[in-house]
């Protein structure tokens, strides 16, 4: 009895609990953070990729901007018989993102799985606005061929399970040019 009495007096191992407890608090808190670093990467690499295809699309506009029969001070037109009109060139963007990420198209999504088929992110909903320069404008703050893009994103978010939602944003970049002669 004394002998069982001595060793629940005993101290010592007692701060053993309390280690295990803060090595698992730490253990959670870089898993979070790693999980929040991996949604950045992939959001930042859907955002390269998009901006990417949007200033292919504008230098599919680049043969109609610079048109030779005008002066080079308008944006993308094309002469008629007494008039000049828009000529836009929207290309596709999609074709050009499913090239760049390695997207497959499911429905109306266009998605990225891994090599264990699960879902890494799904992109769709893309609008794409291109803001011609007006014609032989001669302020130069207007003069400017611009695409607008936008496109929303989803990550499934692996941490915690099931537990915590997808992760939703919409990713928007803008390319354009000015002339410069």
């Amino acid at each position: 009895m004394r002998q069982i009495k001595k060793i629940l007096l005993n101290k010592r191992g007692s701060s053993f609990p309390l280690i295990v407890a803060v090595t698992l608090a730490l253990a959670l808190i870089f898993c979070g953070v790693s999980e929040y670093f991996r949604l950045m990467v992939i959001a930042q690499g859907v955002r390269d990729a998009v901006q990417s295809a949007v200033i292919s699309t504008v230098n599919d506009n680049y043969d109609d901007v610079y048109h030779g029969v005008r002066e080079g001070y308008s944006g993308a037109y094309q002469p008629t018989a007494d008039d000049f009109e828009e000529s836009l060139d929207y290309g596709d963007i999609y074709s050009r993102l499913d090239s760049l990420l390695g997207l497959s198209k499911n429905g109306n999504y266009h998605q990225k799985c891994n090599s264990d088929g699960e879902l890494e992110f799904r992109i769709w909903s893309l609008s794409v606005d291109i803001e011609n320069a007006p014609l032989a404008s001669g302020d130069q703050a207007s003069n400017r061929f611009e695409a607008d893009c936008t496109i929303e994103l989803e990550v499934p978010v692996s941490f915690g399970g099931k537990l915590l939602p997808s992760m939703r944003i919409t990713v928007k970049t803008t390319a354009g040019f000015v002339p410069r002669f």
